[in-house]
Protein backbone atom coordinates (compact mmCIF):
# COMPACT_ATOMS: atom_id res chain seq x y z
CA UNK A 1 0.00 0.00 0.00
CA UNK A 2 2.90 2.36 0.74
CA UNK A 3 4.23 1.81 -2.77
CA UNK A 4 0.80 2.49 -4.29
CA UNK A 5 0.41 5.78 -2.38
CA UNK A 6 3.95 6.86 -3.24
CA UNK A 7 3.51 6.18 -6.92
CA UNK A 8 0.08 7.82 -7.01
CA UNK A 9 1.58 10.99 -5.52
CA UNK A 10 4.45 10.93 -8.01
CA UNK A 11 1.97 11.00 -10.91
CA UNK A 12 -0.63 13.23 -9.22
CA UNK A 13 1.67 16.09 -8.17
CA UNK A 14 2.70 17.18 -11.70
CA UNK A 15 -0.97 16.98 -12.71
CA UNK A 16 -1.99 19.16 -9.75
CA UNK A 17 0.57 21.88 -10.33
CA UNK A 18 0.05 21.99 -14.13
CA UNK A 19 -3.75 22.00 -13.75
CA UNK A 20 -3.38 24.95 -11.37
CA UNK A 21 -1.22 26.60 -14.05
CA UNK A 22 -4.17 26.31 -16.41
CA UNK A 23 -6.47 27.84 -13.78
CA UNK A 24 -4.31 30.97 -13.46
CA UNK A 25 -4.37 31.55 -17.22
CA UNK A 26 -8.06 30.80 -17.70
CA UNK A 27 -9.19 32.77 -14.66
CA UNK A 28 -7.50 35.78 -16.25
CA UNK A 29 -9.35 35.12 -19.53
CA UNK A 30 -6.69 33.29 -21.59
CA UNK A 31 -7.21 29.68 -22.69
CA UNK A 32 -3.88 27.94 -22.17
CA UNK A 33 -3.93 24.84 -24.35
CA UNK A 34 -0.14 25.08 -24.50
CA UNK A 35 0.34 23.35 -21.11
CA UNK A 36 1.71 20.26 -22.84
CA UNK A 37 4.26 22.30 -24.80
CA UNK A 38 5.31 24.34 -21.77
CA UNK A 39 5.77 21.12 -19.75
CA UNK A 40 7.97 19.69 -22.50
CA UNK A 41 10.06 22.85 -22.62
CA UNK A 42 10.33 23.07 -18.81
CA UNK A 43 11.37 19.43 -18.55
CA UNK A 44 14.11 19.99 -21.12
CA UNK A 45 15.44 23.12 -19.41
CA UNK A 46 15.54 21.46 -15.98
CA UNK A 47 17.29 18.32 -17.23
CA UNK A 48 19.70 20.43 -19.28
CA UNK A 49 20.59 22.51 -16.21
CA UNK A 50 21.43 19.44 -14.12
CA UNK A 51 23.23 17.80 -17.08
CA UNK A 52 25.49 20.85 -17.57
CA UNK A 53 26.14 21.20 -13.83
CA UNK A 54 27.37 17.61 -13.78
CA UNK A 55 29.34 17.94 -17.01
CA UNK A 56 31.27 21.03 -15.90
CA UNK A 57 31.74 19.97 -12.30
CA UNK A 58 29.54 22.59 -10.66
CA UNK A 59 28.40 20.08 -8.04
CA UNK A 60 31.99 19.56 -6.91
CA UNK A 61 32.28 23.25 -6.04
CA UNK A 62 29.89 22.79 -3.13
CA UNK A 63 31.60 22.63 0.28
CA UNK A 64 29.55 19.56 1.24
CA UNK A 65 29.68 17.77 -2.12
CA UNK A 66 28.12 14.33 -1.88
CA UNK A 67 25.88 15.31 1.00
CA UNK A 68 22.22 14.67 0.09
CA UNK A 69 21.21 18.11 1.32
CA UNK A 70 23.55 19.86 -1.12
CA UNK A 71 22.05 17.89 -4.00
CA UNK A 72 18.59 19.18 -3.07
CA UNK A 73 19.85 22.72 -3.68
CA UNK A 74 20.41 21.91 -7.35
CA UNK A 75 17.03 20.20 -7.54
CA UNK A 76 15.40 23.43 -6.31
CA UNK A 77 17.51 25.52 -8.71
CA UNK A 78 16.43 23.27 -11.57
CA UNK A 79 12.79 23.86 -10.61
CA UNK A 80 13.32 27.64 -10.49
CA UNK A 81 15.08 27.75 -13.87
CA UNK A 82 12.36 25.58 -15.44
CA UNK A 83 9.75 27.95 -14.02
CA UNK A 84 11.57 31.03 -15.37
CA UNK A 85 11.98 29.61 -18.89
CA UNK A 86 8.45 28.21 -18.82
CA UNK A 87 7.21 31.75 -18.18
CA UNK A 88 9.30 33.06 -21.07
CA UNK A 89 7.88 30.40 -23.39
CA UNK A 90 4.32 31.17 -22.23
CA UNK A 91 4.84 34.84 -23.13
CA UNK A 92 4.57 33.75 -26.78
CA UNK A 93 0.99 32.72 -26.02
CA UNK A 94 0.40 35.95 -24.11
CA UNK A 95 1.68 38.10 -26.96
CA UNK A 96 -0.43 36.27 -29.53
CA UNK A 97 -3.59 36.27 -27.42
CA UNK A 98 -3.37 39.72 -25.80
CA UNK A 99 -1.47 41.94 -28.22
CA UNK A 100 -2.35 40.30 -31.53
CA UNK A 101 -5.82 39.09 -30.42
CA UNK A 102 -5.16 35.80 -32.18
CA UNK A 103 -7.32 32.72 -31.73
CA UNK A 104 -6.14 31.31 -28.41
CA UNK A 105 -6.91 27.70 -29.30
CA UNK A 106 -4.77 27.87 -32.43
CA UNK A 107 -2.00 29.75 -30.58
CA UNK A 108 -1.84 27.13 -27.83
CA UNK A 109 -1.88 24.27 -30.35
CA UNK A 110 0.96 25.84 -32.32
CA UNK A 111 3.08 26.09 -29.16
CA UNK A 112 2.35 22.43 -28.44
CA UNK A 113 3.76 21.62 -31.88
CA UNK A 114 6.70 24.01 -31.55
CA UNK A 115 7.97 22.82 -28.15
CA UNK A 116 8.87 19.18 -29.00
CA UNK A 117 10.48 20.32 -32.26
CA UNK A 118 12.72 22.82 -30.43
CA UNK A 119 13.56 20.32 -27.70
CA UNK A 120 14.45 17.49 -30.09
CA UNK A 121 16.57 19.89 -32.16
CA UNK A 122 18.66 20.91 -29.15
CA UNK A 123 18.79 17.38 -27.74
CA UNK A 124 20.27 16.20 -31.05
CA UNK A 125 22.89 18.97 -30.89
CA UNK A 126 23.78 18.44 -27.20
CA UNK A 127 23.50 14.67 -26.81
CA UNK A 128 23.60 13.49 -30.45
CA UNK A 129 20.68 11.16 -29.76
CA UNK A 130 16.91 11.20 -29.24
CA UNK A 131 16.96 11.93 -25.50
CA UNK A 132 18.84 14.01 -22.96
CA UNK A 133 19.72 12.40 -19.64
CA UNK A 134 21.88 13.27 -16.69
CA UNK A 135 25.56 13.41 -17.62
CA UNK A 136 26.27 10.67 -15.05
CA UNK A 137 24.19 8.62 -12.64
CA UNK A 138 20.42 8.84 -12.39
CA UNK A 139 17.77 10.83 -10.54
CA UNK A 140 17.46 8.28 -7.74
CA UNK A 141 21.20 8.39 -7.09
CA UNK A 142 21.44 12.19 -7.08
CA UNK A 143 18.15 13.53 -5.76
CA UNK A 144 16.09 10.83 -4.08
CA UNK A 145 15.72 11.12 -0.28
CA UNK A 146 15.88 7.86 1.65
CA UNK A 147 15.06 7.30 5.30
CA UNK A 148 18.70 6.50 6.15
CA UNK A 149 19.66 10.04 5.09
CA UNK A 150 17.22 11.41 7.68
CA UNK A 151 18.50 9.20 10.47
CA UNK A 152 15.47 6.89 10.25
CA UNK A 153 17.26 3.75 9.06
CA UNK A 154 15.89 1.55 11.85
CA UNK A 155 12.32 2.78 11.65
CA UNK A 156 9.89 0.83 9.50
CA UNK A 157 6.45 2.39 10.05
CA UNK A 158 3.81 3.13 7.43
CA UNK A 159 4.32 6.90 7.57
CA UNK A 160 8.12 6.65 7.29
CA UNK A 161 8.02 4.18 4.40
CA UNK A 162 5.35 6.13 2.54
CA UNK A 163 6.35 9.76 2.95
CA UNK A 164 10.01 9.81 4.06
CA UNK A 165 11.64 6.96 2.15
CA UNK A 166 12.52 7.00 -1.54
CA UNK A 167 10.84 10.37 -2.11
CA UNK A 168 11.77 13.59 -3.87
CA UNK A 169 11.85 16.99 -2.23
CA UNK A 170 10.21 18.40 -5.39
CA UNK A 171 7.01 16.52 -4.52
CA UNK A 172 6.58 18.35 -1.21
CA UNK A 173 7.67 21.70 -2.64
CA UNK A 174 4.92 21.39 -5.25
CA UNK A 175 2.31 20.57 -2.59
CA UNK A 176 3.29 23.67 -0.59
CA UNK A 177 3.33 25.76 -3.78
CA UNK A 178 -0.11 24.45 -4.74
CA UNK A 179 -1.54 25.56 -1.38
CA UNK A 180 0.17 28.97 -1.49
CA UNK A 181 -0.91 29.70 -5.07
CA UNK A 182 -4.49 28.62 -4.30
CA UNK A 183 -4.59 31.06 -1.39
CA UNK A 184 -3.18 33.82 -3.59
CA UNK A 185 -5.81 33.15 -6.26
CA UNK A 186 -8.83 33.07 -3.94
CA UNK A 187 -7.89 35.01 -0.79
CA UNK A 188 -5.94 38.05 -1.98
CA UNK A 189 -6.69 41.30 -3.80
CA UNK A 190 -4.46 40.23 -6.69
CA UNK A 191 -6.40 36.98 -7.08
CA UNK A 192 -9.75 38.82 -7.03
CA UNK A 193 -8.57 41.22 -9.73
CA UNK A 194 -7.20 38.37 -11.84
CA UNK A 195 -10.48 36.45 -11.63
CA UNK A 196 -12.52 39.55 -12.44
CA UNK A 197 -10.62 39.89 -15.73
CA UNK A 198 -11.74 36.39 -16.71
CA UNK A 199 -15.36 37.01 -15.79
CA UNK A 200 -16.08 40.57 -16.90
CA UNK A 201 -13.02 42.48 -18.14
CA UNK A 202 -15.05 45.59 -19.06
CA UNK A 203 -16.35 45.90 -15.50
CA UNK A 204 -12.84 45.32 -14.16
CA UNK A 205 -11.45 48.01 -16.46
CA UNK A 206 -14.11 50.47 -15.30
CA UNK A 207 -12.78 50.01 -11.75
CA UNK A 208 -9.25 50.89 -12.81
CA UNK A 209 -7.89 47.34 -13.13
CA UNK A 210 -5.33 46.96 -15.94
CA UNK A 211 -6.86 44.04 -17.81
CA UNK A 212 -3.96 43.43 -20.20
CA UNK A 213 -1.48 43.53 -17.32
CA UNK A 214 -3.53 41.08 -15.26
CA UNK A 215 -3.88 38.72 -18.20
CA UNK A 216 -0.14 38.81 -18.79
CA UNK A 217 0.32 38.07 -15.07
CA UNK A 218 -1.97 35.04 -15.37
CA UNK A 219 -0.09 33.74 -18.41
CA UNK A 220 3.34 34.26 -16.79
CA UNK A 221 2.32 32.47 -13.57
CA UNK A 222 0.72 29.73 -15.66
CA UNK A 223 3.95 29.28 -17.64
CA UNK A 224 6.05 29.18 -14.47
CA UNK A 225 3.90 26.48 -12.83
CA UNK A 226 3.66 24.41 -16.03
CA UNK A 227 7.42 24.65 -16.70
CA UNK A 228 8.16 23.58 -13.13
CA UNK A 229 5.61 20.78 -13.44
CA UNK A 230 7.41 19.55 -16.56
CA UNK A 231 10.73 19.31 -14.74
CA UNK A 232 9.10 17.58 -11.75
CA UNK A 233 7.52 15.09 -14.17
CA UNK A 234 10.90 14.41 -15.81
CA UNK A 235 12.62 14.11 -12.43
CA UNK A 236 10.16 11.82 -10.66
CA UNK A 237 8.63 9.68 -13.42
CA UNK A 238 11.24 9.65 -16.21
CA UNK A 239 14.48 9.43 -14.22
CA UNK A 240 15.44 13.00 -15.17
CA UNK A 241 15.21 12.44 -18.91
CA UNK A 242 13.90 14.73 -21.67
CA UNK A 243 12.93 13.55 -25.13
CA UNK A 244 10.30 16.04 -26.28
CA UNK A 245 7.45 14.07 -24.71
CA UNK A 246 5.60 14.15 -21.37
CA UNK A 247 3.15 11.33 -22.15
CA UNK A 248 0.21 13.67 -22.62
CA UNK A 249 0.36 14.98 -19.04
CA UNK A 250 -0.37 18.53 -20.22
CA UNK A 251 -3.63 17.39 -21.81
CA UNK A 252 -4.46 15.26 -18.77
CA UNK A 253 -3.90 18.35 -16.63
CA UNK A 254 -6.47 20.19 -18.76
CA UNK A 255 -8.92 17.35 -18.11
CA UNK A 256 -8.16 17.55 -14.38
CA UNK A 257 -8.76 21.32 -14.45
CA UNK A 258 -12.15 20.96 -16.18
CA UNK A 259 -13.16 18.03 -13.96
CA UNK A 260 -12.13 20.10 -10.93
CA UNK A 261 -14.32 22.98 -12.18
CA UNK A 262 -11.39 25.43 -12.02
CA UNK A 263 -11.29 25.10 -8.19
CA UNK A 264 -8.08 24.07 -6.38
CA UNK A 265 -9.64 21.62 -3.89
CA UNK A 266 -11.54 19.81 -6.62
CA UNK A 267 -8.42 19.82 -8.80
CA UNK A 268 -6.40 18.16 -6.01
CA UNK A 269 -8.98 15.38 -5.71
CA UNK A 270 -9.19 14.92 -9.47
CA UNK A 271 -5.39 14.81 -9.77
CA UNK A 272 -5.20 12.07 -7.12
CA UNK A 273 -7.84 10.07 -9.01
CA UNK A 274 -6.05 10.43 -12.34
CA UNK A 275 -2.69 9.80 -10.63
CA UNK A 276 -4.01 6.53 -9.21
CA UNK A 277 -5.03 5.26 -12.63
CA UNK A 278 -1.76 6.44 -14.15
CA UNK A 279 0.03 4.55 -11.39
CA UNK A 280 -1.96 1.39 -12.18
CA UNK A 281 -1.15 1.83 -15.87
CA UNK A 282 2.58 2.16 -15.23
CA UNK A 283 3.04 -0.47 -12.51
CA UNK A 284 0.21 -2.99 -12.81
CA UNK A 285 2.73 -5.85 -12.90
CA UNK A 286 4.39 -4.91 -9.58
CA UNK A 287 1.61 -3.41 -7.42
CA UNK A 288 0.54 -5.54 -4.48
CA UNK A 289 -2.91 -4.13 -3.66
CA UNK A 290 -4.06 -6.41 -0.84
CA UNK A 291 -0.68 -6.87 0.89
CA UNK A 292 -0.41 -10.64 0.49
CA UNK A 293 2.48 -10.58 -1.96
CA UNK A 294 0.28 -11.44 -4.95
CA UNK A 295 0.41 -8.97 -7.84
CA UNK A 296 -3.35 -9.07 -8.41
CA UNK A 297 -3.54 -6.93 -11.56
CA UNK A 298 -0.65 -8.82 -13.13
CA UNK A 299 -2.31 -12.14 -12.36
CA UNK A 300 -5.54 -10.94 -13.96
CA UNK A 301 -3.66 -9.98 -17.11
CA UNK A 302 -2.36 -13.57 -17.36
CA UNK A 303 -5.75 -15.18 -16.71
CA UNK A 304 -6.95 -17.21 -19.74
CA UNK A 305 -10.31 -15.40 -19.80
CA UNK A 306 -9.76 -12.02 -18.11
CA UNK A 307 -6.36 -11.64 -19.74
CA UNK A 308 -8.00 -11.10 -23.13
CA UNK A 309 -9.59 -7.92 -21.79
CA UNK A 310 -7.28 -6.85 -18.96
CA UNK A 311 -4.06 -7.06 -20.95
CA UNK A 312 -1.17 -4.55 -20.64
CA UNK A 313 -2.69 -2.27 -23.28
CA UNK A 314 -5.90 -1.95 -21.24
CA UNK A 315 -3.98 -0.73 -18.18
CA UNK A 316 -2.01 1.74 -20.29
CA UNK A 317 -5.26 3.14 -21.69
CA UNK A 318 -6.88 3.54 -18.25
CA UNK A 319 -5.90 7.19 -17.50
CA UNK A 320 -7.11 8.35 -20.91
CA UNK A 321 -10.32 6.28 -20.81
CA UNK A 322 -11.09 7.66 -17.36
CA UNK A 323 -10.46 11.23 -18.56
CA UNK A 324 -12.89 10.75 -21.46
CA UNK A 325 -15.57 9.23 -19.23
CA UNK A 326 -15.17 11.85 -16.52
CA UNK A 327 -15.36 14.74 -18.97
CA UNK A 328 -18.37 13.18 -20.72
CA UNK A 329 -20.34 13.04 -17.45
CA UNK A 330 -19.13 16.23 -15.78
CA UNK A 331 -18.62 18.75 -18.60
CA UNK A 332 -22.27 19.93 -18.44
CA UNK A 333 -21.85 20.95 -14.80
CA UNK A 334 -18.49 22.67 -15.26
CA UNK A 335 -18.51 26.45 -15.31
CA UNK A 336 -15.63 28.06 -17.16
CA UNK A 337 -14.79 31.76 -16.69
CA UNK A 338 -17.24 33.73 -18.86
CA UNK A 339 -14.68 35.80 -20.73
CA UNK A 340 -12.05 33.12 -21.35
CA UNK A 341 -10.89 32.94 -24.93
CA UNK A 342 -12.44 36.31 -25.82
CA UNK A 343 -9.85 38.97 -26.79
CA UNK A 344 -10.32 42.06 -24.67
CA UNK A 345 -11.61 45.11 -26.54
CA UNK A 346 -11.69 48.26 -24.46
CA UNK A 347 -14.49 49.68 -26.58
CA UNK A 348 -16.86 46.73 -26.07
CA UNK A 349 -19.65 46.90 -23.51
Amino acid sequence: MSYLIQQTLIYAIPLMIVALAGVFAERSGIINLALEGIMIFGAFIGVLFVHLCQKYGVFELLPNYGNWGSMQLFEILGMLISAALGSAFALLLGFAAINLRADQTISGTSLNMLAPAIVLFFVRIIANQEELRLFKGDAAQWFMIKKGMLGLGEKDGFFVNTFLNKVYLATYICIILFVVCSIILYKTRFGLRLRSCGENPQAADSLGIKVRRMRYSGVVISGALAGMGGFVYALTTSNCMSNGDVAGFGFLALAVMIFGNWKPLNIAGAALLFGLFKCLAAGYSSIDINGDGVKLLFELSKHPTWGKVLNPNFYRMLPYLISLLVLAFTSKKSRAPKAEGIPYDKGMR
